[in-house]
């Protein structure tokens, strides 16, 4: 028979294990699994499954512990998508999971702020979205710890929320307060995803939609509850304080709930809700607070989630009963076992193991019956939940109802009371008394019913509730069988336990059989070897003796030779230990010197490195020095400039003075910083170096720009300037002097700047032009606005211009037909290249807006860049008004009422208005673009057009204009010499009259052009009179575009070689 004492780890491997390890790394994994499908980097929405995991993984373990092991390890700062799923996911736990979750969350709250943090500051759609997120988890983690009362799900009676409130007044208050914070937080959420989605149904379908919108259900969620808590503590509010005091409560409760109706309102429209949550209705207007009667008519919004259809789920074993061998093992493997060492009781399976296997069976079985039982039982609770919420709505509602009918009905009682009263005065009240005893009894009769249907109501409420009793009661009795079924386990298990413990038993009892057997033959076999060796010992007794002797000489012979061996080996071993000992003396003054001489060249070596660190601080100071230096001589120059009287002649803008300012501020604060960096270090002078020289060049710009701004500026405003530049280069030239000295530097105070820096800046903004403050919000729309209307201006031209050339066909014919048509088309040619330079423009327009304006909106570059806005207005409207202008004029050629010099002169007019919308365009384009090179293909093709318009006027001109031929032979020499006298005299006339129109239109481009001067010039602009206006129609000329504000060259002004500064525009 084998004995097996050590069984082998396979055999152990076969037997089912129950260990509490197996069943925590099962439920760890499935922790985890569950945890990265729903916190990944896909862009779409949590599934509900594997939330559903977490949140039953909370309750198992009563907290978040498993949760927070494997969230901490997720690359959040990575991915925004992901950090995003995170707070969906830790919404829902902290909603749905167990209460101590939130305590758990608690340890975790700087993570949570640290990834809002991080990612509030970058530029990420998802980012912005997980900063508002954390910052609401933060307030609902803090609100849920201060008021315990409250769970995480905000789901609680009237009567717990009167408790939470307490008596003082003040706890009201406060608790208000934080309610109102709680559903900032929820809105601003909710805005910010629907600020970044468009409403649009399509959107809500997309996963990266649904992927913004999945979280807004929990908000949902916890806004109906807020809103409904926050109704009833304000009521509260006003029935003890005065409606003064609450003013500020009511207007904040106004926006949340205008909010909150338009949040409510947006969602419900999208199908994605639709199919996932009930939104409840708000009230078209917020409850009157100060109409106590007005909580009556309050309706609880009750948000309802519909039945979730069954998800095809993988079947997972949360803890394995019993394992079977691998798929791949070999079978012949377990008969060779069994064949070796036999069965592991000594014979085959017997009926226990049959038993125990069908019993593990029934137990799986089971185990799956109750989980349909639960699952079953759950949802049905849910539905009974829902019933209930839906009946106590509409009880709430009549409950409401029944409140304002005993209103009523008080009123009317009080009216039935003051109608006998007066009937004591008299019998002309009678008829009175009768109609109030009538409404007295249908009211009556109203309260009757309405007590029956509020009866009828309680009624059905209390049957509800004990529906809801007897689903709790099959709910404990089916939790019974569960218990049942647990310890039907247990007996199973302890059984187990027995037949093994008696196996083992047997075994035992076995091998202690064996054992005593084998013990009584060993000592059977050891007296037969004794009577064995007692007979041989007799016999051997002499030969051992003789051969004892001879071994013993051999080895006293032996010992005597390795005694000698030993002794020289000894003398050999003295001697080499001596010349050991020699050796290590030399050794140890060999080691004594070279130290003594490795620590010479190490005092050296510190001493040349103190020389070298500080030789390193006297060549950065020196650097620093001669940097300072060099700034105070810059600086030295731009103050000089104030007093200089070739100066006086330069002249420059208040925008460029308040660029040049604001970016002299932001230098101050380099230089502060390299300043504190050089005090902390002197080793290193490059970070002041270079903001010192840096705010040395900006701060003398600053100053000459100053100077050059008051010469245009009035009186007072330019002393002031002048006063600021000269405090800034006095701060300044002192700042670069101590930092000259080294005892000095130390005492440097480069804030010292800012302050004249910011009053330079705050004058440079009180001399920008006042017209663009109001405009500068205009600016953007007016332009679109104007581009628009020159476009259409120019369709219209074109359709009249195929309009006239009709009528022309019929209207005339022969020479007449053949001109006008000619004069026509030309002008149908220029309004077509006009309308194709007026396309290209605009979209040179907007590829310069797209480049330039940044992070900014397009109003904002607009804004800013005002001078070049106001260029393109006026270009697009003297366009417009051109196109409209030759067309009048084409029509009065046509009809013979007009004359072919207003036909050119609109040709001429209109190619230079063309030109001045090139040149506005062409300002802020870039050089390699390709719209500007169409623009410029265009304005060359506008002018050939218009010159086509002047050669077809010209030569129909010459067509249509009759020569008379002269005769001069009826004329005597007296007559013809009178003729030459009157025609001389009529060409004195004209030369006369030409020269006078001459003057006259250059007198008109003078005023012309300083009215468009005068535009832009700041305080000249009459306030009643907007700065532009959107094209009318009509054929009044605009303004010209904006012309740089320079002053008139004259005269005895001097060249730019006579030492004075190039004159800066007034170009924005």
């Amino acid at each position: 028979m084998n004995s097996i004492k050590n069984v082998p780890a396979r055999v152990l491997s076969r037997r089912p294990g129950h260990s509490l390890e197996a069943e925590r790394e099962q439920f760890d994994k499935t922790q985890a699994i569950s945890i990265s499908k729903a916190i990944n980097t896909q862009e779409a929405p949590v599934k509900e499954k594997h939330a559903r995991r977490i949140i039953l993984g909370t309750h198992h373990e009563k907290g978040a512990f498993t949760f927070w092991s494997y969230a901490i390890g997720l690359p959040l700062p990575s991915s925004s998508i992901l950090s995003w799923k995170f707070c969906h996911v830790l919404h829902k736990v902290l909603r749905d999971g167990h209460p101590n979750v939130l305590h758990d969350c608690q340890r975790y709250r700087s993570n949570i702020r640290e990834i809002g943090e991080l990612w509030g500051h970058l530029h990420d759609r998802y980012g912005q979205l997980v900063n508002v997120y954390t910052k609401l988890l933060l307030t609902k983690i803090s609100f849920h710890l201060k008021h315990p009362q409250f769970p995480a799900g905000l789901e609680v009676t009237d009567e717990v929320l009167e408790k939470a409130a307490g008596t003082d007044i003040n706890d009201i208050f406060q608790l208000t307060v934080e309610m109102f914070d709680y559903m900032d937080c929820e809105l601003k959420l909710s805005e910010s995803v629907f600020r970044q989605l468009n409403t649009a149904i399509a959107v809500s379908q997309m996963s990266s939609g649904q992927c913004r919108l999945a979280p807004l259900i929990q908000v949902i969620q916890d806004c109906s509850h807020l809103y409904h808590y926050t109704v009833k503590l304000m009521f509260r509010l006003h029935s003890c304080l005065p409606a003064d005091t609450l003013q500020g409560h009511r207007d904040r409760f106004h926006e949340q709930f205008h909010s909150l109706r338009n949040f409510f309102r947006r969602a419900s429209d999208m199908l994605y809700f639709k199919r996932l949550i009930q939104i409840p209705r708000l009230p078209e207007g917020p409850p009157n607070f100060l109409r106590a009667s007005a909580l009556a008519e309050h309706i609880k919004p009750v948000v309802v989630i519909p039945e979730e259809a069954p998800e095809d789920e993988e079947p997972e074993n949360l803890i394995e009963i019993s394992t079977g061998p691998p798929a791949g093992e070999p079978a012949v493997v377990a008969d060779l076992f069994d064949q070796t060492f036999g069965p592991p009781n000594g014979s085959m399976k017997d009926d226990r193991d049959l038993q125990i296997e069908t019993l593990k069976r029934e137990v799986e079985t089971l185990r799956a019956e109750l989980e349909k039982i639960k699952l079953e039982a759950q949802r049905y609770v849910s539905q009974l939940k829902g019933q209930v919420n839906a009946l106590e709505a509409e009880l709430e509602e009549q409950r409401k109802q029944k409140q304002k009918a005993l209103v009523d009905n008080e009123q009317l009682r009080h009216e039935l009371a003051q109608l006998r009263a007066a009937q004591l005065e008299g019998e002309r009240n009678q008829g009175l008394r009768e109609e109030a005893e009538k409404k007295a009894s249908v009211t009556e009769a109203r309260y009757t019913k309405l007590k029956e249907q509020h009866s009828k109501l309680i009624a059905t409420h209390a049957e509800l509730l004990r529906k809801n009793a007897d689903t709790a009661k099959q709910l404990t009795a089916k939790q019974q069988n569960q218990e049942e079924v647990a310890r039907v386990k247990e007996q199973l298990v302890f059984q187990m336990e027995q037949v093994k413990r008696e196996s083992e038993m047997k075994l035992e009892e076995q091998s202690d059989q064996l054992e005593k057997l084998r013990r009584e033959l060993e000592a059977k076999s050891g007296e037969l070897v004794r009577v064995q060796q007692d007979l041989s010992r007799t016999e051997q007794s002499g030969s051992e003796l003789s051969s004892r002797l001879d071994v013993l000489s051999a080895e006293k012979e032996a010992l005597s030779s390795a005694v000698r061996q030993q002794e020289a080996d000894l003398q050999a071993a003295q001697s080499l230990v001596q010349e050991k000992e020699a050796a290590l003396s030399q050794e140890q003054q060999r080691h004594s010197q070279e130290r003594a001489e490795l620590q010479g060249r190490l005092a050296d070596k510190e001493s040349r490195e103190q020389g070298l660190q500080q030789r390193l601080l006297d060549e950065q100071f020196e650097v620093l020095r001669r940097s300072a230096a060099e700034a105070e001589r810059i600086l030295q120059d731009a103050v000089g400039k104030l007093d200089d009287p070739l100066h006086l002649r330069c002249t420059s803008s208040p925008d460029y003075l308040v660029s040049r300012a604001q970016v002299a501020l932001d230098a101050v604060s380099a230089l502060e910083t390299g300043h504190a960096q050089y005090l902390t270090s002197r080793s290193d002078a490059s970070a002041l170096v270079a903001a010192l020289t840096q705010f040395s060049h900006l701060a003398a710009d600053t100053i000459i720009n100053g100077s050059a701004t008051s010469h245009l500026a009035p009186t007072d405003p330019a002393d002031r300037l002048i006063d600021a530049c000269r405090e800034c280069g006095a701060r300044a030239l002192e700042l670069v002097g101590q930092l000259q000295e080294r005892q000095a530097v130390q005492q440097a105070q480069p804030d010292r700047v800012r302050s004249p820096l910011q009053a330079i800046l705050q004058l440079g903004q009180e001399l920008k032009p006042k017209s663009l403050d109001v405009r500068q919000e205009e600016l953007g729309a007016l332009v679109d606005k104007e581009m628009a209307a020159t476009s259409s201006a120019i369709e219209e031209a074109v359709r009249r211009i195929e309009d006239m050339m009709n009528q022309a066909r019929h209207a005339s014919s022969g020479v007449k037909l053949e001109v006008n048509e000619r004069i026509l088309k030309s002008c149908t040619d220029l309004m077509k290249a006009i309308r194709l330079l007026v396309t290209t423009s605009t979209s040179l327009q907007k590829e310069i807006v797209e480049s330039g304006r940044g992070a900014a909106t397009q109003q904002e570059f607009y804004a800013k860049n005002s001078r070049w806005t106001e260029g393109l207005i006026s270009a697009s409207k003297a366009v417009g008004w051109g196109a409209t202008q030759l067309v009048e004029s084409a029509d009065k050629v046509v009809l013979h009422t007009g004359k072919y010099e207003e036909l050119i002169v609109c040709s001429h007019e209109i190619a230079a208005s063309t030109a001045q919308l090139v040149a506005a365009s062409k300002v802020k384009a870039n050089k390699d673009s390709r719209h500007l090179s169409r623009l410029q293909e265009c304005s060359r093709t506008v002018n050939v057009m218009a010159a086509n318009v002047v050669a077809s006027t010209k030569s129909g001109q010459e067509q249509i204009e009759d020569r008379d031929t002269m005769d001069f032979s009826g004329m005597s020499l007296i007559k013809l010499k009178k003729q030459e006298m009157e025609t001389q005299v009529r060409v004195l006339e004209l030369e006369k009259t030409l020269e006078a129109e001459r003057v006259r239109l250059g007198e008109l481009r003078k005023q012309h052009y300083a009215l468009a001067v005068g535009v832009g010039t700041p305080g000249e602009e009459e306030p009643g009179q907007p700065g532009t206006a959107p094209h009318s129609g009509t054929s009044r000329k605009p303004p010209l575009a904006q012309k740089p504000s320079v002053v008139p060259r004259q005269d005895h002004q001097l060249d730019k070689k006579d030492g004075v500064c190039p004159t800066q525009l007034m170009n924005s």
